[in-house]
């Protein structure tokens, strides 16, 4: 092993609690250790995995798991921060999003967590590079801005939102709407407004009701009519349409 605390144990940590009492004993010489060892995961992917291995094949219930804060979970800040974001939308009371989202495969909703996490990594990412004080502001307040956000596209898009012949609540609009957050974010910047009053926000997406509009969502419709090659050209294609009606 090149450096101790290089492997991290997903499962049988008693085992290996059971293994370091031998050991300081003096009783260890012929224990033999099977171990499957993963290379090169991700962090997203380790957490993901623990999950499953710890809720989906023993009876500890997930929701314990899931509702540990993300800095419990993730090593790395961003993706702690993506997974505390993506669980206030889902468990929110008041959350355009509630019960939609299925976290580590886990829940009745059917948006998968990983493609939104990925792209909130998108927006830290943006703001980073924008910089100044709003950015500063809305890492403060992240989860804040984002439910208020959903709130107002909810009401930009009311006939769609909840529809059932509609796809605004999968993953690929879901994506495109934050991927184009940090737009959102430069309008109201500069229009001098604070990103976190919610009515600033719903003045800025309001053109989306004129300019994007319900039908664009009808499944059935203009959403498969415009299906650009596959889930990145797709999800940008919506995203320059939103960006375009934020004149951004």
């Amino acid at each position: 092993m090149p450096r101790p605390g290089v492997l991290r144990a997903l499962d049988g940590q008693h085992r290996l609690l059971a293994l370091h009492q031998l050991i300081v004993a003096g009783q260890a010489e012929d224990v033999q250790v099977p171990a499957v060892v993963f290379d090169r995961l991700s962090p997203d992917q380790v957490v993901e995995l623990f999950v499953t291995i710890n809720a989906k094949h023993t009876k500890l219930n997930p929701s314990h798991l899931i509702s540990l804060a993300g800095r419990r979970l993730y090593p790395d800040k961003e993706l702690a921060a993506s997974h505390d974001i993506i669980r206030a939308l889902n468990e929110h009371a008041d959350s355009p999003l509630k019960g939609d989202i299925k976290l580590f495969g886990v829940g009745r909703g059917r948006v998968a967590q990983a493609p939104l996490a990925e792209e909130l990594k998108g927006i830290f990412t943006a703001l980073d590079a924008l910089g100044g004080r709003q950015s500063d502001r809305f890492r403060e307040s992240e989860q804040r801005f984002i439910l208020n956000n959903f709130k107002k596209i909810e009401r930009v898009f009311p006939r769609a939102w909840v529809g059932r012949k509609y796809s605004i609540k999968t993953a690929l609009a879901l994506r495109a709407f934050l991927r184009v957050v940090p737009d959102v974010l430069k309008a109201l910047r500069d229009s001098h407004d604070d990103p976190l009053d919610a009515h600033a926000i719903g003045r800025t997406v309001q053109p989306w009701a004129t300019l994007v509009g319900d039908s664009r969502f009808e499944t059935e419709g203009e959403w498969r009519q415009k299906q650009a090659g596959g889930t990145r050209g797709t999800v940008e294609l919506l995203a320059r349409e939103l960006r375009g009606a934020l004149g951004t």
